[in-house]
């Protein structure tokens, strides 16, 4: 049974590590809310910078800025996830099918199998944020996300062929929370990730009249945060109740020095585990306030009908520390107590270097080092006629720099030196997480119309390709392969002011088969790790739709 209690609080260090599974699927909706032209063109502007925001998508086109300028943007967004969950043809996990996600039957009726299937499905409550001053998560009204104004300042001395720039933006921000009810909690209850570039002292310069280089240096905040039910439906905690409601049942309340022997104290809580009862509670928040990256751009416009550009974002190193906490729920607690105090138990868990004995709660430090992975632009831009343009570019996203996340302790505890007997590269105080994630390539597609003199209308498209491994998906964020489409409008109010118009948004659609991916659904006596909806079908849609306003002039 000492197999049993390793499953457990493994799957309790799992859960930490699928902490940052979320951050990573949410860099996959990175550049979503830079810059309104950029977003109104499918972020193919590599060859076209749009204005002081060039800093991000190519800083050499800070080269065809004169002047004095400022712009001003102006965001909302709106997140839709939404999960569905049910049960295939022979559901069950060692032969237990009712589970309260898919199972209409009244709890506890005494019955092993469910009669009355059902379709569960979850929908989030509103967005969450995490503020960096109070270091914890805010819920926002239910309602768009709101931010602005973000403001980017650049300037060209008279007769200098450089220009100096900084901008305010946000690569990656997005957050949610769930009613406490709703099934999708094994899933993130609250999420509030974040990177915040704060400072961006950016340079470009013209090299000659078709020629333009440029760089940027990025200081950037980031946050990840995460409240989480856990549960670890699997064969060896389906092996946990055929015990507790048959062996057990007859002894519940008694001490039997025999049967403590022979079953390692299994027998000895009053609430027994099971493969569909909640285990535990998460609860983690890291951050970093200074992370750099920088930016590499060139920009060479031979005709005014046609230009070709390329821009390099480096990885960018961050170190993020916090806290950390798990509650054990009344069954995992006893269970792991049971077994710490019978004496084969003990001897057991010390031969494996485990507590013998857990509080009730888990509290402490942890650290990450994380890389946000490179990627590369390029891109051209062709002007058939005075008044239509075309943009087409090239993405490739450095995904495979996150082959495992490492995590660092400030202590050993039960969960870590468990996770180092399932996880290799573990230690006592260091949990890896294995990934496996991709490298990725992509399109993206804009066009224009210069309706009048002052009006420009616009549209984009870029389909997303996934760096998720089709045996690591999972629905705690699920944007997989998504279709980015976009709408926008420019006006030139005077000759010194633009005002540009946008709304976008992103559409990621998933099917998860029963026994397909080791981070949601697996079932086998070895997937320990992760696998809040064991046996179930899973589907998966999430939206996120954006709107954009921005100001600019010279002055």
């Amino acid at each position: 049974m000492k197999n049993n209690n390793k499953a457990l609080v493994c799957g309790l260090a799992a859960l930490l590590a699928g902490l940052f599974a979320t951050s990573s699927r949410a860099q996959l909706a990175n550049n979503l809310a830079i810059d309104v032209r950029a977003m109104s063109m499918g972020h193919a502007v590599t060859a076209d910078p749009p204005g002081i925001m060039a800093i991000h998508f190519n800083p050499a086109g800070l080269a065809k800025l004169d002047g004095r300028r400022v712009d001003l943007q102006f965001l909302a967004a709106d997140f839709s996830l939404n999960s569905e969950f049910s049960a295939p043809p022979d559901y069950n996990v060692f032969g237990f099918s009712d589970d309260p996600v898919v199972c209409n039957d009244a709890p506890n009726d005494g019955v092993d199998f469910c009669r009355d299937f059902k379709t569960a499905n979850s929908t989030i409550e509103g967005i969450s944020l995490y503020v960096p001053f109070i270091n914890d998560t805010v819920d926002l009204p239910p309602g768009p996300l709101i931010a602005g104004p973000l403001p980017a300042f650049s300037i060209r001395p008279a007769g200098s062929k450089f220009t100096f720039g900084t901008a305010t933006y946000l690569p990656m921000a997005a957050g949610f929370y769930r009613d406490e009810d709703d099934v999708g909690n094994f899933m993130g209850e609250r999420v509030a990730l974040e990177r915040i570039t704060y400072l961006s002292p950016s340079v470009g310069y013209r090299v000659n009249d078709e020629l333009s280089i440029g760089a940027s240096i990025g200081m950037s905040f980031q946050a990840v945060a995460l409240e989480q039910d856990f549960r670890a439906p699997n064969e060896l905690l389906g092996f946990a109740r055929v015990l507790d409601e048959s062996i057990c049942a007859p002894f519940k309340g008694e001490s039997n020095i025999a049967l403590d022997l022979i079953l390692f104290g299994i027998c000895r809580p009053e609430e027994g585990l099971g493969p569909f009862k909640n285990l535990a509670s998460l609860d983690v928040k890291m951050d970093q306030r200074f992370s750099p990256s920088y930016n590499l751009g060139v920009l060479w416009e031979p005709h005014e009908r046609f230009a070709w550009g390329a821009v390099y974002r480096s990885a960018a190193k961050t170190h993020m520390r916090g806290d950390y906490k798990i509650s054990y729920s009344n069954a995992a607690q006893e269970t792991i107590n049971g077994i710490g105090g019978s004496a084969t138990g003990a001897i057991a868990l010390a031969v494996l270097g485990i507590p013998s004995r857990v509080a009730a709660e888990e509290v402490g430090r942890v650290s990450m080092d994380l890389t946000m992975p490179a990627s590369f632009q390029t891109g051209i831009k062709i002007r058939p006629t005075e008044r239509l343009q075309f943009n087409i570019d090239a993405v490739w996203a450095d995904y495979k720099e996150w082959d495992s996340f490492d995590f660092t302790f400030d202590r050993s505890s039960a969960v870590l030196s468990l996770a180092r007997l399932f996880s290799p590269g573990s230690t006592s105080s260091r949990l890896s997480y294995p990934l496996n994630y991709q490298s990725t390539w992509n399109l993206a597609f804009g066009a224009s119309y210069d309706l009048t003199g002052r009006i420009q209308l616009r549209a984009g498209y870029e389909p997303r390709a996934s760096a998720i491994p089709e045996d690591r998906r999972s629905p705690l964020v699920p944007i997989n392969e998504a279709k980015y489409y976009s709408l926008g409008l420019g006006y030139k109010w005077d000759k010194d002011t633009d005002i540009d118009l946008g709304i976008a948004q992103l559409r990621s659609k998933d099917e998860i088969p029963a026994n397909t991916s080791c981070a949601a659904n697996c079932t086998g006596i070895d997937n320990v790790v992760y696998n809040p909806y064991a046996g179930l079908d899973i589907k998966t849609e999430a939206t996120v739709t954006i709107m954009g306003l921005a100001f600019r002039t010279r002055f």
